[in-house]
């Protein structure tokens, strides 16, 4: 099988972002509150657990992202890990506007933020830290409840889902 080398100079963004789509990731949406009151979300695949005690996880958004100073302004959080079969609200939360929430069923969740319906697993938080992570901010939440189902997790790598495979126990 053939290999490709990066090297370090010159460094191609393009590159670095393909290599890092081979990594597989989970999926989520994180909602949080407008100033206004409205309900906003972006697809996440950069979360992941920090602590046990206190129970932290963390994601990233860009710092352009449209809804990055709502979830910046320290109002309650929900990630949502996605699962098999929702590749549609990942892709509707991948994308700008303001319409992703059209025709969308969401409550609200006992911490307050936004809730969306049909997750494999949900994490209700209240905002715990933020760094500054060079284009991207890194948000640290604190979980005060979780929900979860029984389901496979929807999945994203090299630009695509995917399934997870059954691993063959071998006698």
């Amino acid at each position: 099988m053939p290999t490709t080398t990066l090297h370090a100079a010159p460094f191609d963004g393009r590159l670095f972002r393909r290599v890092l789509g081979l990594f597989p990731t989970g999926v989520t949406v994180v909602t949080t509150w407008d100033e206004a009151g409205r309900p906003v979300g972006a697809t996440v695949s950069s979360f992941n657990s920090v602590s046990l005690d206190p129970p932290l996880v963390l994601f990233s958004l860009a710092k352009n992202m449209a809804c990055c100073e709502s979830f910046a302004a320290g109002g309650p959080i929900a990630i949502h890990i996605l699962g098999d079969g929702q590749e549609d609200l990942s892709n509707r939360f991948a994308r700008g506007g303001a319409d992703k929430w059209a025709d969308l069923t969401y409550g609200a969740a006992e911490h307050g933020a936004p809730l969306l319906e049909g997750a494999l697993a949900t994490f209700e938080c209240r905002p715990y830290a933020q760094y500054p992570g060079g284009d991207h901010t890194i948000f640290v939440a604190e979980v005060a409840r979780l929900r979860f189902r029984d389901g496979e997790p929807l999945v994203f790598c090299a630009g695509g889902y995917r399934r997870l495979a059954e691993r063959e126990v071998c006698a």
